[in-house]
């Protein structure tokens, strides 16, 4: 067995829903920092997006697997929902840590994120627990930051998980902005409290 530390990448967020333009930025940040594993960690609950109508932990784990299935790349870690209360980054690398104790592990988020990386909980510990990678995103720009950072550029997607659930609401079509399969789950479970149309 080679003695080269595993490479894993840990793209967390609500995924409420998980759609394309989170598949295709992990994809590339694999396929750029020549990752051994993507995990997607869907958070309990996020520090600084409280959504109502949100999709309980359950169906956005059960959604992110669902995305996932098939392709050996990606996981899904419950670490953040089996933890519960509010998720904080820290914790889940010092978990994820735990679980993958000789792995080098990149976290990857948006730039608008990272500029916010100062109000993050224990912000100067977190460089020590992972390399923190920026994905870019129409609009955004990583300004000059004491942050360590990596960036990658992904395709621009023009998708996002909140017009999914408005659509959903609405009763317009998602079938190409999430995986058959999410919006498959989405109806059968009437999630979002709206019809979708095909």
């Amino acid at each position: 067995m080679s003695a080269t530390r595993r490479r894993i990448g840990v793209l967390g967020g609500s995924f409420d829903p998980v759609h394309h333009g989170h598949l295709a930025a992990a994809s590339d940040v694999c396929a750029t920092l020549d990752l051994d594993l993507m995990l997607l960690v869907p958070v309990n609950v996020q520090p600084f997006k409280l959504d109502e109508g949100a999709a309980n932990a359950d169906d956005r784990l059960e959604m992110c697997r669902l995305a996932v299935n098939g392709d050996e790349r990606f996981e899904v870690s419950a670490v953040d929902v089996d933890r519960g209360g509010v998720t904080y980054t820290v914790d889940t690398l010092r978990d994820l840590h735990a679980e993958y104790p000789d792995a080098e592990i990149f976290f990857v988020t948006g730039t608008d994120a990272l500029e916010r990386f100062h109000e993050w909980r224990d912000a100067e510990t977190l460089s020590e627990l992972a390399t923190f990678v920026g994905v870019t995103r129409p609009g955004h720009s990583l300004s000059e930051s004491n942050t360590p950072h990596t960036l990658v550029e992904v395709p621009a997607m023009a998708v996002s998980s909140t017009d999914v659930r408005r659509r959903v609401t609405e009763g317009a079509p998602i079938r190409y902005l999430v995986p058959r399969a999410v919006a498959d789950y989405i109806a059968e479970h009437d999630l979002y409290a709206g019809g979708m149309d095909e």
